[in-house]
């Protein structure tokens, strides 16, 4: 795979879960793994760390 196309693949996967960590708050979705009910707080890092991502991969694509 070009170096390209994988920054490329990357940033829309970290958009995409960005996007959905986001509508979750926005909504206000309920999460959950197994019978664990994943706090709201959670997507706030979440939403944060995974923007950044995509962010310096499109970036880095630029160059």
């Amino acid at each position: 795979m070009k170096h390209n196309t994988y920054l490329t693949t990357v940033s829309v996967v970290f958009t995409i879960v960005a996007s959905g960590h986001l509508l979750r708050v926005i909504f206000d979705w309920s999460a959950r793994i197994g019978t664990w009910d994943v706090p709201m707080w959670m997507s706030w890092p979440a939403i944060i760390v995974a923007g950044i991502l995509a962010y310096h991969g499109f970036r880095l694509n630029k160059k």
